[in-house]
């Protein structure tokens, strides 16, 4: 036998191999992380999507800042908003459930009942926008490429994920490491797809202006370097009657326009620049939302319910800097940050205070450890807080009125126990044994929480602390998060009803020494390190419920943020030539089964002419 021959021979028995042991596993439409699926074999669309909707039309959103490449997959630069519109992914997540998914480009998933691998069998009729078939190649090519040149989180989300190969024509086959992880065969379902021969002879990681190859229903049209993207629908886009995509994709254009800043970018809205707002500011929904397009009816403000965690909004510690070493320290600062008055001033009532990284969920952290929970935390007693055991966490409050003389003693308590006190002379609060005084920069993107950080500032101030702040353009303020170059920063990390791998991002030693992670406060313990992994490896929803709120109750007593406030209403504002599906979905928007109401098109279209004539003869 030749060696040509023994190699093939070899690849054959290996395939047969793989196919034989995939064949214990049933091909099924779907998966959920826990329990069945809301949706049949034969479903024919999401309960949240038209099939009836029409097609048609333009929507324009905004975007803040600027742009420098098309690639949203890279650490390198900065990418377009809606970029990641041109691909597709194994499948398509379902906004009706916790965590399910039904395929997409893959028309099978099977998994074994321990979810050790997972095989899919990829649509014949899937292509990319040059016509060429999606393959088990490209899915291979996807894997390799993301994990060792996309963007550091991929790194960490895909770590389990040893390796992929073909086990037939149309079916591939994912290897894990052996470590038990539920959410394995429902993430790498999430890998973005890459044609692998588009990329032959270019550079993954070089930002690029050029418009990449995808198989989604967006292809790009125009791009206007740093000002605007232009998408259009692809005519005959090979998924538009598959069941996740029935009345979804709708516009036929899809263009995002950038501004300066949020204010800009409120009142280019208002003059109809663009055609959807997601507003997160109270301030503005109850005051901003004004002009002749508002009294014309022209523009819709709906509360949306939303049941999405909400995650945790705050003013982030870099512990990597020496001054936020002490959780005393932080500990003490969040006295100052006075959330009731600023409810009361600043916001317009609208919020509720944040007291958990798994806000709004059954996974938060909101009664002393159950049984369950205790034989989690227990082998790490020694090692944590006596408060994690004895205390459910409350942050600091005040009565609103503004005053928050008793807070500050309590802080500068706290300050004392980790060594700083006032100097005399100066006023100043300097260490007690170096004599440096505390001083500090809250870095900023939006100025909109200016007013927020200036009240903070001033109780910093009496405190005899020296902070400031700064608010810097998109592109800066990304790269000094990327490189970790801040001392505070305004994050939020968003969480699903289903944690697991991302965790590892935000949390994880790892993450920590890893530049562009969400780890923004450098957390580095043994502790949160073996309690994420708990979370990925939960068997039941009653283990990962468990898992989840032990590995919050650790983070809050580690006092990494001052947490801010959250509500459970997305505030939606858009011209009225928008419309949506009766039926909402359960978790976030989906923005993708909307349309364009083409009756209501022209007639907004020509009050907004008359608008704009009137206020050019004023």
């Amino acid at each position: 036998m030749t060696r040509t021959a023994m190699i093939a021979l070899a690849a054959t028995l290996a395939v047969a191999s793989v196919a034989g042991a995939a064949e214990t596993a049933t091909p099924s439409h779907g998966v959920a992380m826990h329990g069945d699926l809301a949706y049949p074999p034969d479903f024919t669309h999401f309960a949240y999507a038209d099939p009836a909707a029409p097609k048609g039309g333009e929507i324009v959103f905004s975007a803040i800042g600027s742009f420098d490449s098309l690639n949203p997959f890279i650490l390198r630069g900065q990418a377009a908003a809606g970029a990641a519109n041109v691909f597709e992914t194994l499948t398509e997540r379902s906004r009706d459930e916790p965590f399910a998914a039904y395929g997409l480009l893959a028309e099978t998933i099977e998994m074994p009942e321990d979810r050790s691998w997972v095989a899919f069998t990829l649509r014949p009729e899937a292509r990319w926008h040059d016509g060429q078939p999606v393959t088990v190649e490209d899915v291979i090519f996807s894997l390799e490429t993301i994990k060792t040149r996309g963007h550091p989180l991929y790194r960490a989300y895909y770590a389990n994920v040893t390796g992929a190969e073909p086990a037939g024509e149309r079916r591939v086959l994912f290897h894990f490491d052996g470590e038990l992880n539920r959410e394995l065969p429902l993430i790498i379902g999430e890998l973005p797809i890459l044609p692998k021969h588009f990329w032959e002879g270019r550079d993954f990681e070089a930002t690029t202006l050029e418009p990449l190859l995808g198989s989604g229903p967006y292809r790009v049209a125009r791009v206007d370097p740093g000002r605007s993207l232009t998408l259009e629908r692809v005519a005959d886009y090979w998924g538009q009657d598959l069941p996740v995509n029935k009345g979804r994709y709708n516009f036929d254009r899809m263009r995002y326009e950038y501004f300066r800043d949020g204010n800009v970018a409120l009142e280019a809205f208002k003059a109809g620049q663009y055609d959807i707002r997601i507003e997160n500011i109270a301030r503005l929904w109850a005051t901003g939302y004004t002009g002749p397009a508002i009294d014309a009816g022209l523009i819709v403000k709906e509360e949306i319910q939303d049941e999405t965690g909400d995650g945790m909004q705050g003013f982030v510690f870099n512990t990597r800097r020496e001054i936020f070493s002490d959780p005393r320290v932080r500990a003490a600062l969040a006295y100052a940050f006075d959330f009731e008055w600023s409810n009361q001033t600043l916001f317009y009532g609208q919020y509720a205070r944040t007291k958990s990284y798994f806000s709004n969920t059954d996974l938060a952290a909101r009664e002393l450890p159950d049984e369950r929970e205790l034989r989690i935390l227990e082998p790490f007693r020694a090692e944590l807080p006596p408060e994690v055991f004895t205390t459910v966490y409350e942050p600091p409050v005040t009565d609103g009125s503004g005053e928050l003389r008793d807070n500050l003693r309590t802080a500068l308590e706290l300050l004392r126990e980790a060594g700083w006190e006032i100097d005399r002379s100066t006023r100043k609060l300097v260490n007690s044994a170096t004599g440096q005084p505390m001083r500090f920069e809250i870095l900023l993107v939006d100025p909109a929480f200016e007013r927020i950080v200036g009240p903070m500032l001033r109780n910093l101030e009496r405190l005899g602390i020296d902070a400031t702040m700064r608010t810097v353009d998109t592109a800066q303020y990304q790269n000094r998060l990327d490189s970790f170059d801040f001392d505070m920063v305004v994050t939020t990390w968003g969480q699903s009803m289903s944690p697991g791998n991302e965790q590892r991002d935000f949390w994880s030693c790892a993450a920590a020494a890893t530049p562009g992670s969400r780890n923004l406060a450098g957390i580095c313990d043994p502790v949160v390190d073996a309690l994420v992994d708990r979370v990925i490896a939960a068997e039941s929803r009653e283990d990962l419920v468990a898992a989840t709120r032990a590995l919050d109750r650790v983070l809050l007593a580690g006092h990494y943020v001052i947490p801010h406030w959250h509500s459970r209403i997305i505030r939606v504002a858009y011209w009225d030539k928008l419309a949506h599906p009766d039926v909402l979905p359960r978790f976030g928007l989906d923005l993708d089964a909307w349309w364009v109401d083409k009756g209501k098109e022209q007639q907004v279209a020509e009050q907004k002419r008359a608008l704009t004539q009137d206020a050019a003869g004023r």
